[in-house]
């Protein structure tokens, strides 16, 4: 499948506007586009339909604003589709796919991860506060699916072994507090584990899989208690890749296998023992550690700072920034950077005697 890999050009950042989608989605896919509600304010959430095979699977990605690998993934596969129909046709004479575009649009405008209302839609299964979850949950009441797609991504803090990035994650989450092995839950197994053969050789130390603990007001929890076998997909950090731009290759390949491995597993949880073959998810790194900093107190100071990224959509741009924050002062010897900086010997040039935690980036080692 790498080889036939094809990226749509329309969408090079990894912001998309909900608007320039809304265009796109409107010009080349409306044969397969239906509006099924509007957002907290009023954007319209869309959704494809594709396929007219038995087994019925929705999916849905952006449910967190600040989470388009998803998004991608389904963009990249289409073109991917439109350059190689016989792909789509192996697929879709089997399964019938639903699949929910962004829907949360109004954080998706903005880069955050709640709604306007400050809602997480990811833990608003029983209250049902937000517009845009009920639109979810209306679409699967009515739909009779067999599976779920559950699309996010992940902190750059993950990694699969203490060294490797969690470039993919997945999860068959549980039903119940006892983390029982249903057998919906080993269907959603057998998915990943189809998932994880294809996918290792590519990313050989960078598959991961989340504690299966059990979130009483999740999505995905409440799904899979439902009789749907959902699949969560977490794409997370590669080296060097800030926008993400090889997750989202992983990230289009993964979701082909997995409607792939739906379309062949027909409902069977063959093989799904090969899902605890994947590696637990370790948290274990921040962006930049600042090694052996020497403060300009009047006492002996030597520390670390550690910093993480936060990502800002800045008024009138179309990407997003990455600005440097500090989470940790003090001693970071069980963490590690994926860029570490030793200072011994340099000067902590700041207005500042001490970095205070939470705050931009102010100071300077030279």
């Amino acid at each position: 499948m790498e080889k036939y890999y094809t990226r749509n050009p329309h969408f090079p950042n990894r912001y998309i506007s909900p608007a320039i989608l809304e265009n796109y989605l409107q010009n080349n896919l409306s044969d397969y586009l239906s509006q099924i509600g509007t957002s907290s304010l009023g954007k319209p959430v869309y959704m494809l339909s594709l396929g007219k095979g038995k087994t019925k699977v929705m999916a849905w990605s952006q449910m967190h604003g600040n989470e388009s690998n998803g998004t991608h993934a389904l963009l990249d596969l289409l073109e991917t589709f439109s350059a190689h129909p016989e792909l789509k046709e192996s697929i879709f004479q089997n399964i019938s796919l639903d699949f929910i575009v962004m829907l949360n649009p109004d954080g998706a405008e903005k880069w955050t991860r709640r709604n306007a209302l400050e809602i997480d839609l990811n833990r608003d299964f029983h209250q049902q506060a937000s517009q845009e979850f009920r639109i979810l949950k209306r679409i699967f009441d009515q739909g009779d699916y067999q599976y779920g797609l559950n699309l996010h991504e992940q902190r750059t803090i993950f990694t699969t072994d203490g060294e490797h990035p969690a470039t993919l994650s997945f999860l068959a989450p549980s039903e119940n507090a006892e983390r029982t092995l249903t057998a919906t839950r080993k269907k959603a197994m057998a998915v990943i584990s189809q998932i994880y053969r294809e996918m290792k050789p590519l990313l050989p130390h960078g598959i991961g899989r989340y504690t299966d603990e059990f979130y009483p007001t999740s999505v995905g929890d409440n799904f899979t208690r439902l009789k749907m076998a959902t699949i969560l997909f977490e794409g997370g950090h590669f080296p060097e890749d800030y926008k993400r731009e090889r997750t989202r290759k992983f990230y289009t390949l993964a979701l082909y296998h997995a409607l792939d491995a739906i379309s062949t597993l027909k409902g069977t949880a063959d093989d799904y023992k090969l899902y605890f073959e994947i590696p637990e998810n370790k948290e274990t790194h921040y962006d930049i550690i600042y090694r052996n900093v020497r403060l300009n107190t009047d006492f002996e100071c030597v520390l670390d700072i550690a910093v993480q990224y936060q990502e800002v959509l800045k008024n009138g741009k179309d990407e997003i920034s990455f600005v440097p924050i500090v989470k940790e002062v003090g001693d970071c010897g069980k963490k590690k950077g994926w860029k570490e900086i030793d200072c011994t010997g340099k000067q902590f040039i700041s207005k500042k005697t001490y970095p205070k935690l939470d705050a931009t980036v102010d100071f300077k080692i030279i």
